[in-house]
């Protein structure tokens, strides 16, 4: 297993968010945690990531305990994380944002400006990223000029640019329209597929999406698992119908 959390607890005082979660990612898994409001899936990943502690039990990637460790300490060992609130700097360039995050995976954070202005190798891996996401055209724009599909790419593009093992994905496609939902999760994919990613974990509102993309579906209700199966398997399955999708729920897309 590349991830795995074993009996996971969070408590913020008497309430408990997340109560005894346990799920395993394996190497070329694109898994999908999906729940309603308040089911867990923000503390999940937090707690995944090393933003927060676990009240109790494990998190270990690659066998290794890295419960409540750090996002900076799980970025040495090759995981990355993108945001459902867009974290990049409004005022640097697309290639900027980019070179950060190569800066930041380098080592190189307290040289970031000078760094940004001379180093070749920097800016030749920035382009190469921005070039996978389809942003070489807007290497220049600052980021606050981009549509709001193009800021999510360059979100997701910068946690690429720490050449990570293992991505988790908080909300890829919130706040895009419909029609350019799809077109970022293509091009997410085929990014992965090309820089050789082992895994990647998202949480999703949109099931088509999570249907369309994802080898496995975990549900989450009231801080539990619900459901850790296929995505055909949850989509039949009547418990989580009730719970999370709702009885309208969409045909899958298809293979991917």
């Amino acid at each position: 297993m590349i991830l795995e959390a074993r009996d996971v607890r969070k408590l913020y005082g008497p309430f408990v968010a997340l109560d005894g979660v346990s799920l395993a990612i394996r190497e070329g898994e694109f898994v999908s945690i999906i729940g309603p409001n308040g089911a867990g899936k923000s503390t999940l990943i937090n707690v995944l990531t090393g933003t927060l502690a676990p009240s109790a039990g494990t998190v270990r990637v690659r066998d290794r305990d890295i419960a409540g460790s750090g996002p900076g300490a799980l970025a040495r060992l090759g995981m990355a994380r993108s945001f459902q609130l867009v974290q990049i700097f409004p005022e640097l360039t697309v290639l900027e944002t980019l070179q950060a995050a190569v800066i930041s995976r380098l080592g190189r954070g307290a040289r970031l400006f000078a760094s940004l202005r001379g180093d070749r190798h920097v800016q030749a891996e920035a382009q190469d990223v921005a070039a996978l996401f389809g942003l070489a055209d807007k290497a220049h724009v600052r980021a606050r000029a981009l549509p709001q599909g193009d800021k999510k790419l360059l979100d997701v593009a910068s946690a690429f640019a720490l050449k990570p093992e293992i991505i988790l994905l908080d909300e890829p496609t919130s706040g895009v329209s419909t029609a350019d939902k799809h077109g970022i999760m293509e091009i997410l994919v085929g990014a992965a597929k090309r820089m050789g990613l082992r895994a990647i974990i998202q949480v999703e509102h949109d099931m088509d999406i999570v249907f369309g993309y994802s080898d496995r579906v975990i549900a989450l209700h009231q801080g539990r698992v619900l459901a850790d199966a296929t995505p055909t398997a949850i989509r039949d399955d009547p418990r989580v119908v009730d719970a999370v999708i709702g009885r309208k729920s969409p045909a899958a897309r298809g293979s991917r």
